[in-house]
């Protein structure tokens, strides 16, 4: 009856688990082995804090130059930029190792520093757009400061001396005084239309700048994510090596394969020259 009832009513494996931890209670630390999603979940924490520490030292940096606006470079807010699309997929890779975490206190801990770690990329971006628009209306204030008196200039002292003595001796008719209001009109329509050029051409090289900005950080941002990968791909490789070796395949099995890997990578250079040297030959004897 006993042993009846014991299988009429299993216990599984799930069940004991929630019961534990509803009443506190733990396993003992040699059934409670790190798995490697906790591994790689410490790893990208400690990744996405020094990112963070990083970020804000090189903002604390452009915050000291603020004085002069002017004086930041492109360059450096590109950079910072690029190091806030790292961080914000360092934080997102994350979120998602911690929603695979099975340890309901473990979870928790990690969702909270996702949260802190979401309100310091707000306040980085922020930060980063203040410093931009501090830059764009200084260096606007400054182009139009000097458009400016750069016209003054030109209308007090012209670039010809004797052109007014010029013109005021080659007419001496009645209608010298129209002449000298139409050339005048023209010259204040010629400033004016200088003035203009000037404009669009400051606004056209600030446009480019921003563009050429955005493709430095568009550029650092995926140099990043390719080292990424490739840290990735060697710690995947490394634990595939790991398991053939626990499987049970021999040292020389794997050496075997790299050595067919690297005749493969000869016989694809050398497929690739040949087919070049046709490539050649049939233009060179054909045209």
């Amino acid at each position: 009856m006993e042993a009846a009832a014991g299988m009429a009513h299993p216990v599984s494996t799930p069940t004991l688990y929630s019961v534990l931890h509803q009443h506190g209670w733990s396993l003992p630390e040699r059934c409670t082995k790190l798995r490697p999603a906790n591994k790689l979940q410490n790893v990208q924490y400690n990744s996405a804090l020094r990112q963070s520490k990083a970020i804000r030292n090189d903002l604390e940096k452009l915050s000291s130059s603020a004085a002069q606006p002017a004086a930041l470079t492109p360059a450096e807010i590109g950079n910072v930029s690029a190091s806030l699309t790292s961080f914000s997929k360092t934080v997102d890779e994350y979120n998602n190792l911690a929603r695979q975490e099975l340890v309901q206190k473990k979870q928790e801990e990690a969702f909270e520093r996702v949260k802190r770690f979401r309100d310091d990329l707000s306040d980085f971006k922020s930060q980063i757009e203040s410093l931009k628009k501090a830059r764009e209306d200084a260096v606007h204030s400054n182009n139009r400061g000097e458009l400016l008196g750069r016209r003054a200039y030109v209308t007090a002292t012209p670039e010809n001396p004797y052109a007014n003595v010029n013109k005021s001796s080659s007419f001496h008719s009645r209608g010298a005084s129209t002449g000298q209001a139409g050339s005048g009109l023209s010259m204040g329509g010629n400033d004016v239309t200088r003035e203009q050029h000037a404009l669009r051409e400051q606004n056209f090289f600030a446009n480019t700048n921003s563009a050429l900005d955005e493709y430095i950080a568009r550029g650092q941002a995926v140099l990043g994510d390719l080292g990424t990968q490739r840290e990735m791909l060697k710690n995947t490789q490394k634990r595939l090596y790991s398991v053939g070796n626990t499987l049970g395949i021999s040292g020389d099995t794997i050496r075997m394969i790299e050595r067919r890997a690297k005749e493969d990578k000869w016989i694809f250079w050398a497929g690739v020259i040949i087919f070049f040297l046709f490539c050649w030959a049939c233009i060179h004897f054909l045209r």
